[in-house]
């Protein structure tokens, strides 16, 4: 019988979590806390493991100390350089001996970026010919910020990789999505687990499945607020109308299938509307269909990921006309919601919020505050925000152009850095920007500022932010205390006396004035 080697997961059945010599397997996952754990999983579950890392101490992986595992690990700690990792292969045939083996490679995304995809594939069938000349199992295990880029990349690698999968984190639980998975000359592919975490690692999770009612008795029935329908009276006789969205959510508290409509005049609503909608989703299943009609222009695109994250089918924008409205509705019929809504209400609103700060922060915050939000993996890759760096008219300096910079919305913040002022606009998409700072600054933005520069995606930004922090002139960093200068004692001048004045006599003669 073949030697095979096992990820350790608990509660999932082999053929998604063994892996044989020879062959190369990775695992991406979008949180490094979430691959660490994974990798200490793995390490435990083995009798013999060689350990490779990049990035991070092999020992930190290895610490506090795992109840199971190998007694003895061999380690390696690979340099964060282009031609440490092109030289692995090599490395790895020295090394090696004739003799099964699973070797772990855990390494951060932005070390595998430093090669091409054209690189990479080479790269990967090298590793490959190395593996079957020792017989040997790899496991690559890939975290952080660009996985799903590098994701992208690797599922055109079926021919070369043994196995692929993702571990992405949904507020509650784990998605683990395996893309192919070989096994005893058996092939499992596009298949999806949830997962949950407990101190020895990751399980699968037994879930409840969603009961579907034996007959769709209420599919045809349409609850709504009386406002989404402009006025008109009821449609059909499958229409019950409310006043209100409590009386609509109440009522459908005894649905199953049926259609809720909910509208939407402020923002201020957001988050009682999404307490209902989350409530109702959790509650009845995935047989409900649900809606939101924006009766005034109030929402903002976080408040649509966070309504679509608490189980909305479709949002009809304000402006549309009620046949769009009725189209929609229509192409609802027949649908059921797939995706996970995550249990705590609470923590999906503080992850799809997470910036609670607004205008103007030092140089050292605000490259904090971005960095924190774009390394939040709930929110979608390369749509968390703009990073806008703006140079002001040689009349105007970026003090000055400060003062005319009001953000109002959370997550809107701005920050000086030599002669540009840098704005960080949550949750805005490019085509909007022009519009953002139109509303941000108190004058034409056109007339305040020479050029612009404009980042979107999550790896520019954060590398833009690193670039900012350590690109910070010295005589800011290290200014020398203020001394004291002694000045000569300066005498103080005496008070000049005043003179009084004196009465002066004229006579007149034939020549003129004369003075007597």
């Amino acid at each position: 019988m073949a030697p095979s080697f096992t990820l350790g997961i608990e509660q999932v059945q082999n053929e998604l979590i063994e892996m044989q010599p020879p062959g190369c397997y990775w695992l991406t996952v979008n949180r490094p806390d979430d691959a660490r754990l994974l990798a200490r999983q793995v390490i435990g579950a083995q009798q013999a493991l060689t350990l490779i890392s990049a990035g991070e101490k092999p020992q930190s992986l290895l610490e506090p100390a795992l109840p199971n595992g190998p007694e003895r690990i061999p380690f390696y700690s690979l340099p964060e350089k282009r031609r440490a990792l092109l030289d692995l292969p090599e490395d790895l045939a020295r090394t090696l001996s004739a003799k099964p083996r699973l070797i772990l490679f855990f390494t951060h995304f932005s070390f595998i970026e430093k090669l091409s995809p054209v690189e990479l594939i080479a790269w990967i069938k090298k590793i490959n010919r190395t593996l079957a000349a020792r017989d040997c199992c790899l496991l690559i295990i890939t975290s952080g910020s660009g996985v799903n880029s590098l994701r992208q990349t690797l599922l055109s690698t079926f021919r070369q990789l043994n196995g692929l999968a993702h571990l992405e984190y949904q507020q509650d639980s784990w998605n683990y999505r395996v893309s192919w998975w070989c096994h005893d000359q058996r092939l499992m592919a596009d298949r999806a687990l949830r997962l949950t975490a407990r101190d020895a690692g990751f399980a699968a999770m037994r879930e409840n499945d969603q009961n579907t009612p034996l007959t769709l008795n209420d599919e045809a029935i349409c609850i709504a607020e009386r406002q989404v329908l402009e006025g008109a009276p009821p449609l059909s006789s499958h229409w019950q109308l409310f006043d209100s969205n409590d009386m609509v959510a109440s009522r459908a508290q005894q649905a199953d299938s049926a259609t809720v409509i909910f509208s939407l005049n402020h923002n201020e609503e957001i988050r009682i509307l999404s307490q209902h909608i989350h409530t109702l989703r959790r509650m009845r299943g995935a047989g409900l269909k649900i809606m939101v009609r924006e009766m005034q222009t109030s929402l903002r695109y976080s408040d649509e990921r966070l309504l679509l994250a608490c189980g909305v089918n479709a949002i009809v924008p304000f402006g549309a006309p009620m046949s769009r409205f009725l189209t929609t509705l229509e192409s609802l019929q027949g649908q059921r919601y797939n995706r996970h809504v995550p249990a705590n209400l609470d923590a999906l609103l503080q992850s799809l919020q997470p910036l609670q700060q607004r205008g103007f922060l030092s140089l050292d915050t605000f490259c904090q505050s971005v960095t924190q939000l774009v390394s939040n993996t709930l929110l979608p890759e390369n749509g968390k925000g703009l990073l806008v760096a703006l140079r002001p008219v040689p009349e105007l300096r970026p003090e000055q152009a400060l003062t005319l910079c009001k953000p109002r919305r959370y997550g809107d913040l701005v920050t000086v850095r030599g002669d540009r002022l840098y704005l960080f606009l949550s949750s805005c998409r490019y085509n909007d920007l022009d519009t953002a700072l139109k509303f941000i600054f108190r004058l034409p933005h056109d007339e305040l500022f020479s050029n612009r520069l404009v980042w979107f995606e999550d790896l520019q930004i954060l590398s833009e932010v690193r670039q900012m922090k350590t690109l910070v002139p010295e005589a800011w960093k290290d200014m020398p205390p203020a001394t004291k200068v002694a000045l000569p004692e300066v005498t103080p001048p005496q008070p000049v006396e005043r003179q009084t004045p004196q009465p002066v006599v004229l006579s007149f003669n034939k020549s003129g004035v004369v003075r007597e």
